[in-house]
């Protein structure tokens, strides 16, 4: 793997030494799920426990970046102009339910551009990670995307609107123009990994309403890096970081986007 950065080597150390004690953790699930309080509280946990090792591994080297995590907000507010972006848990909901389906993802920002990032399932061992203008890799081996050319046969993967979404009704009808047009769609439950797949070619495309920055933000510089192509649909100016992504393997991409601005449900 040629990506020796200070960056990406200080991110690869910080998520592996964070995905010990979750690996731990998620093998409390079972456990947990015939328990009268249930997995909530413990899952909460983990994610803090989580971050807080991922934050204290990356300050300990670069002390004056600031951080923007999913837990904690953000941290040293001043530097924005070199910034790791942390979700400690991309996935938490299948984590919650015992299903191997979830990320530690974090992405390297400097000067408002992602330059590298690590998405890594650490129950499956699989560690996409990439430097901008240096290829992207699933552990040792170099990654691209997909060939695919005609939207009829690909493979569409998305996350569907959360339950306390209030445009559902548009998220769905999203899903059925695309679902009527494609050979099939998708949900797995992680926004980094459903990138992660796009960028070497096990999914063609990918979109999802709102995501956190936080979610995508390693995912984008791998998904480029490989090849793909990354867009940005109805950006709201007040809350830069809250994202609807539409990624593909760039020979998609425009017929994605035609099926998701077609109107389906009123």
């Amino acid at each position: 793997m040629r990506l020796n950065s200070p960056q990406i080597n200080l991110i690869i150390k910080a998520c592996t030494k964070a995905s010990r004690s979750l690996i731990r953790d998620f093998g409390e699930i079972e456990n947990l799920q015939v328990s009268s309080k249930g997995p909530g509280d413990f899952v909460t946990s983990a994610d803090r426990r989580t971050e807080k090792i991922l934050v204290e591994e990356l300050l300990k080297a670069q002390p004056q970046y600031g951080i923007i995590t999913e837990e904690s907000g953000v941290i040293n507010k001043s530097n924005t102009n070199n910034r790791w972006i942390i979700d400690p848990i991309d996935g938490t909901m299948n984590f919650m339910n015992g299903v191997p389906q979830f990320a530690i993802s974090i992405g390297y920002e400097e000067d408002n551009q992602i330059k590298c990032g690590v998405i890594f399932n650490p129950i499956l061992n699989e560690l996409f990670c990439a430097e901008k203008g240096n290829g992207a890799y699933l552990n040792n081996t170099r990654i691209r995307v997909s060939n695919k050319k005609k939207i009829k046969d690909s493979l569409i993967v998305t996350g569907g609107p959360k339950g306390s979404s209030k445009i559902k009704k548009k998220i769905f009808s999203e899903y059925i123009s695309v679902s009527n047009n494609v050979a099939n769609v998708r949900k797995f439950g992680s926004a980094a990994l459903d990138m992660a797949y796009v960028a070497c070619g096990r999914f063609d495309g990918y979109w999802q309403r709102e995501l956190n920055y936080w979610d995508i933000a390693a995912g984008m510089i791998i998904l480029k890096e490989a090849g793909g192509f990354v867009d940005f649909f109805e950006e709201d100016n007040n809350l830069p970081l809250k994202k609807n992504i539409l990624a593909t393997n760039s020979n998609i991409h425009e017929a994605l986007k035609e099926l998701i601005n077609k109107k389906v449900i009123e």
